[in-house]
């Protein structure tokens, strides 16, 4: 049974709620233990309400907290998502804060919807129910969240791109656990009630969307072909075990696997100028002689080795803001924008002190007036190119810009 909100099941829920004055945008930050602040709420009448925190390892927040949330935002759609790193404009904000982003629109509207794993019979069912729990008429473009655990991320974004409709666009993230992956937390108006997935519709033809998403990952080696896969785990490129082709091009670093595999991810491709996804690994299989990886690897797919350089990945953070810019088009002119950053946790941790500098290059992108908000991810979702299908990336910023105009 689809839910559309922490303990209301049934159709989703909106806001009809109409702001008389431009779409306005509050970011601050808050303790992810204890009771929130009894202060003047900033943007009080808000439409949505983005809560990036912790997980439940990391000191997430507690059933008093989301009500106490629930009680400032009275006519928000409210969503909590648990990251490997959540953002406040160029800040990574550490494990006991949780980012608040408030969006009170003057146009469009907001609609959201929560669909348990446990009720659809895969990922790829789970989203397409959670596509179908979205009313259709008018949608421009959808949020999505994800359990980082429980959800196999390429399945499910490839339901969801068949249940929108023609022309509608997804981009969001599935949720993290810092470095631990263990479990994580994805809520709709209300605390976190068990692995789920979520999506905010947003309405109306005033809404501006842009998207773009780069890695800045080095190719090297050739290229090869994915002969033998089983959803994420790699066997045969080429009809050679993967983990022996792995340990020859990666020498010295070959004895640190899997955790070295952070910086060799591989590069997936349909065909010669095929914009393609980026795959982390995640595991190694001694017997099998397999590598498993987050994100499905379909066998025909064309593979190459991918290494990295903290400056290319950097430029590739501005890259997808400036491609977010590009694809909004002229029509923002001015006004105040939200920007929702994506990043794979997998950058985080190789990029380490370094990482607000891609931070950094996504705001001179993107300007002064774009609110950054945003986290590290165990998995990004957002087009492929330029506005293409949805799919999932790893090892790869994505950047979602939302306006009025």
């Amino acid at each position: 049974m689809r839910s559309a909100g922490q303990g209301h099941p049934g159709p989703p829920r909106g806001r009809t709620l109409r702001a008389h004055r431009p779409m306005e945008i509050a970011q601050y930050r808050v303790p992810a233990t204890g009771p929130l602040a009894a202060t003047p709420t900033p943007l009080g009448g808000a439409h949505l309400v983005l809560a990036f925190g912790p997980s439940a390892a990391g000191g997430a927040p507690d059933a008093a907290w989301f009500e106490a949330l629930a009680a400032r935002y009275p006519d928000a759609v409210r969503v909590y998502c648990s990251t490997a790193g959540h953002l406040a404009d160029v800040d990574v904000c550490p494990d006991g804060e949780v980012a608040l982003t408030a969006v009170r629109f003057e146009h469009a509207r907001v609609r959201a919807a929560r669909v348990p794993v446990a009720d659809a019979p895969d990922a790829r069912a789970l989203g397409r129910a959670l596509a179908a729990a979205l009313p259709a008429e008018g949608l421009r473009h959808v949020l999505v969240f994800a359990d980082g655990q429980q959800v196999h991320g390429g399945a499910f974004v490839r339901g969801l791109a068949d249940g929108l409709p023609a022309g509608v666009h997804a981009t969001g993230g599935l949720a993290g656990d810092d470095d631990r992956f263990g479990a994580t937390a994805v809520a709709l108006d209300g605390p976190p009630a068990g692995p789920a997935v979520v999506a905010v519709g947003l309405y109306g033809d005033r809404l501006v969307v842009g998207a773009g998403a780069c890695g800045g990952w080095t190719h090297f080696g050739p290229d090869r072909v994915v002969t033998r896969a089983e959803g994420n785990v790699l066997y045969e490129l080429d009809g050679e075990p993967a983990l022996a082709l792995y340990r020859r091009y990666l020498g010295p670093y070959a004895d640190a696997l899997p955790g070295s595999g952070l910086l060799f991810p591989l590069a997936l491709r349909t065909s010669d100028g095929d914009t393609g996804v980026v795959r982390t690994v995640a595991g190694v299989d001694e017997a099998a002689g397999s590598v498993r990886f987050f994100g499905d690897v379909p066998e025909g797919m064309i593979a190459r080795l991918m290494k990295a350089s903290a400056d290319r990945i950097i430029d590739g953070a501005g890259a997808a803001a400036e491609l977010a810019a590009e694809t909004a088009g002229a029509a923002l002119g001015e006004s105040d924008t939200l920007a929702l950053l994506v990043s794979c946790c997998g950058r985080r941790w190789l990029l380490g002190q370094r990482t607000e500098e891609e931070l950094d290059a996504a705001r001179a992108a993107l300007g002064a007036r774009a609110t950054l908000a945003g986290f590290y991810s165990y998995g990004e979702v957002a087009p492929l190119g330029r506005l293409g299908s949805a799919a999932l990336h790893n090892q790869t910023m994505t950047v979602t810009l939302l306006g009025e105009r």
